[in-house]
């Protein structure tokens, strides 16, 4: 294992310690989201298909859903200000910028080359990209994406330029799992059962008198 990569594993570990106890802005326990690494290959899992893509193709893909993943919680995560989603995800664009050229590069001629022209090779990386965007947007697991999103976007900044992609292997599963709603972990959340109540009888003038309640006419007063 290279010096370089292990710095990317070892700034990944220390950054997902750290983040611990941001844990406790929306849940006790959190679900434990972590995965594999993924390579790009898993069909219809990680990214969207890419036939006959070559390796490099396949992390330029992955890198670009990271940043696309990072890109909606930059958005949609902004209601919790402990976060620093926004602020994250701008550092990375900074910080990692021409990696992120060479990824979008790789995808646009990967998409010439497959369609076989220039603008149905536009066209087709379009819609790729509406598609990635689109695969991130969640409601009911909103909170866990938040966290996870959040917890990836600061490890991001600590990668060493050039291994973006690298990093974006490892953790784009966690990513891919946090869509899924799990909610908190620690304890069980049950709803009583609530017997309905039917509030229109408060306002039927039957069913008062002199300011008393009338259980003949309307039943037992609703509690």
């Amino acid at each position: 294992m290279s010096v370089v990569r292990t710095l990317v594993l070892a700034a990944a570990a220390a950054l997902t310690v750290a983040a611990t106890p941001a844990s406790a802005q929306f849940f006790f326990k959190p679900y434990n989201l972590d995965g594999p690494r993924v390579t790009g290959e898993e069909p219809g899992v990680i990214t969207q298909p890419l036939p006959g893509a070559t390796p490099a193709e396949l992390r330029a893909a992955v890198l670009w859903n990271m940043r696309s993943a990072l890109n909606v919680a930059a958005l949609q995560c902004q209601f919790e200000p402990t976060m620093q989603t926004l602020n994250n995800y701008n550092a990375m664009l900074f910080d990692h910028a021409e990696e992120l050229k060479q990824s979008y590069a790789a995808l646009d001629k990967y998409f010439d080359r497959t369609t076989g022209s220039l603008k149905a090779g536009q066209t087709a990386l379009d819609q790729f990209g509406t598609r990635v965007y689109s695969g991130f947007s969640t409601v009911s697991a909103q909170l866990g994406f938040c966290q996870a999103a959040n917890e990836i976007g600061a490890e991001a900044l600590f990668v060493p330029r050039g291994y973006l992609g690298e990093f974006a292997e490892l953790r784009m599963r966690k990513l891919r799992n946090s869509l899924v709603a799990y909610g908190e972990q620690q304890f069980t959340r049950q709803i009583p059962y609530m017997r309905p109540v039917r509030l229109y009888q408060f306002e039927n003038p039957k069913c008062w008198r002199k300011g008393l309640w009338q259980v003949k006419r309307c039943g037992a007063y609703p509690v």
